[in-house]
C-alpha cells in the first residue's frame, strides 16, 4: 500500500472516532460550563465526583482493551463467524459484576466523597451527582466495550453516529434537570449528574440495536462465548483493567492532592482536565485506530507491517494535535475564561494550560503507541509502566511540589509534564524493541 493510501486507510478509522470523542469532550465541557454557573464549589464537586466514578467504571472500561484486540486478531485471521464471541463474554461479565458493585459504591458514596474533601458543601454536591452516575457504571463499561468492538471490525461510523445521539440528549437533559426548564423541577449538580446516566443507557441501548441489525454474521447474540474465549478477553483485559482503575484511581489523587492546596485550585484542575481531554482523545482514538491496523497484521503474520502502522498512525497524531495544542499555548486566559467565571481560578490555571498545549505532541506518541502495544496483546507490559511512572514517580512528586513544598498548581502540571514525556519514551523503547511479535492471542 502506498503510503498515502496508508494515511487514509488510517483516518478512515481514526476520524469517526476522533469524532465521537470530541464531541464526548465538548460535552463535558458544556457540562462544566453548566455547573459553573452554580458556582465553584458545585464546578469542584462535580470534577471530584467524575473522578471517583471514572474510577468505579475503569475495571470494566478495560474490557474493551481484551474485546479489540481479540477481534481485531480474528479479523486479520478470517475467523468471521467468531469475530463477536469476545464482545459476547465481555458484555456477559460486566452484566454479572457491575450491578452489585453499583449498590455497594452508591451505598458508601458520601463516605468517599468526604474522604476525599472536607468542604461540607463540596461533599453534598459531589454526593448528589456521585450517587446517580454510578448507577450506571454498567453501561459506560459496556460502551467501551462496544468501542473496542466497532474500531476492530472497522465500523466506527456505528460509533460516532450513536456518540452524537447520546451526547444530544445529555445535553438537553443536563440544560431542564440542572436548571429546572420545561416544567422539570431544578435538580442542580443532581440533573447533571442524571442527564449523563440516562444517555449512557440510551447509548447501550443503540449499540445493541447495530449490533443485531449489522453484525449478525459474526456471531453477536447467537451464542454464549466458548470458555476459551471467555478466558482469553479477561486474561488480556485484566491488566488493562487494572491499568484503567490505577490511571483513574491517580487521578482522583490528583484531585485529592489539588484540594489540599485550596478549592480554586480544585475548580482551576477540574476545567484544565476537561481542556486537556479534547487535546488528549484524538490520540487515544489514533491509538485506537493503530490498535486495530496492528492486530490485522499480527492476523495476518506481518510483524513488519504491524510495527509500521503504528508510527505511521503516530505521524498523523502528532500533526493534529499539534494544531489543537496551539490555543492552550496563545490564548489560555481566553479558554479559561468559558468555563471559570471568578478571576483567581483563571489566574492560577494560566500556566499550567500552556504546559498542556506545549506537551500535548509527546502525548500524543506515547497514547499511540501504548495503544498499539495494547493491540498486540501487551497489556502487561503497558500495566507495569503505567503503575510505576504514575504511582512511584508522578504522584509523589505532586504532592511534595503542592501540598508540602506550597509551590502550587503550576509546580503538580509540569510534574505531570515531566512524567508523560519520560513515559513515553519507555513507549517508544518498547514499540522498538518488538517484544510483543511474539504474543498469542
Amino acid at each position: 500500500m502506498h503510503q498515502t493510501d496508508r494515511y487514509k486507510h488510517i483516518l478512515t478509522i481514526a476520524l469517526p472516532i476522533i469524532g465521537g470523542m470530541m464531541s464526548q469532550n465538548v460535552l463535558n465541557l458544556v457540562d462544566a460550563a453548566m455547573v459553573g454557573y452554580l458556582g465553584t464549589a458545585q464546578l469542584a464537586a462535580v470534577g471530584l465526583a467524575s473522578f471517583i466514578n471514572f474510577v468505579a467504571a475503569a475495571a470494566f472500561m478495560g474490557m474493551s482493551a481484551g474485546v479489540q484486540a481479540m477481534v481485531s486478531r480474528r479479523m486479520g485471521q478470517g475467523r468471521t463467524q467468531e469475530v463477536a464471541n469476545p464482545l459476547n463474554g465481555a458484555l456477559l461479565t460486566i452484566f454479572c459484576i457491575a450491578t452489585p458493585v453499583s449498590i455497594f459504591l452508591i451505598a458508601y458514596a458520601e463516605n468517599i466523597v468526604g474522604w476525599l474533601n472536607d468542604d461540607p458543601e463540596v461533599v453534598k454536591h459531589g454526593t448528589d451527582y456521585l450517587q446517580v452516575r454510578l448507577a450506571a457504571i454498567m453501561f459506560v463499561g459496556m460502551n467501551f466495550c462496544y468501542r473496542g468492538y466497532w474500531s476492530a471490525i472497522k465500523k466506527t461510523r456505528f460509533y460516532l453516529t450513536t456518540l452524537l445521539l447520546m451526547h444530544s440528549l445529555n445535553i438537553c437533559l443536563n440544560y431542564v434537570l440542572i436548571f429546572g426548564k420545561f416544567g422539570f423541577p431544578e435538580l442542580g449538580v443532581m440533573g447533571a449528574g442524571m442527564g449523563t446516566a440516562i444517555s449512557m443507557f440510551g447509548g447501550t441501548v443503540i449499540y445493541s440495536i447495530l449490533a443485531t441489525r449489522h453484525t449478525r454474521q459474526y456471531g453477536f447474540g447467537l451464542h454464549l462465548p466458548k470458555k476459551e474465549t471467555l478466558l482469553t478477553v479477561i486474561k488480556i483485559s485484566i491488566p488493562s483493567s487494572i491499568q484503567q482503575l490505577f490511571f483513574a484511581l491517580g487521578f482522583t489523587t490528583l484531585f485529592w492532592i489539588v484540594g489540599q492546596v485550596g478549592t480554586h485550585e480544585l475548580a482551576a484542575a477540574n476545567v484544565l482536565t476537561n481542556i486537556t481531554l479534547v487535546a488528549i482523545l484524538p490520540c487515544i482514538a489514533f491509538g485506537i485506530s493503530s490498535a486495530t491496523l496492528v492486530g490485522h497484521a499480527l492476523g495476518k503474520d506481518d510483524p513488519e507491517d504491524a510495527h509500521r502502522w503504528a508510527w505511521d498512525t503516530v505521524k498523523l497524531a502528532m500533526a493534529i494535535v499539534f494544531l489543537i495544542g496551539l490555543p492552550m499555548i496563545i490564548v489560555p486566559e481566553f479558554l479559561l475564561g468559558l468555563f471559570i467565571h471568578e478571576p483567581k481560578p483563571i489566574e492560577i490555571g494560566t500556566l499550567p494550560l500552556r504546559l498542556v498545549g506545549i506537551g500535548i505532541m509527546i502525548d500524543a506518541m506515547g497514547l499511540v503507541l501504548m495503544n498499539s502495544l495494547q493491540g498486540a496483546g501487551a497489556t502487561k507490559a503497558t500495566l507495569k509502566v503505567s503503575l510505576i511512572m504514575q504511582w512511584l514517580i508522578f504522584l509523589p512528586l505532586a504532592y511534595l511540589m503542592g501540598p508540602v513544598l506550597g509551590l502550587g498548581l503550576t509546580a503538580i502540571w509540569i510534574m505531570q509534564f515531566i512524567y508523560r514525556g519520560i513515559q513515553a519514551g519507555i513507549y517508544v523503547w518498547l514499540w522498538n524493541n518488538r517484544g510483543w511479535t511474539s504474543i498469542k492471542v
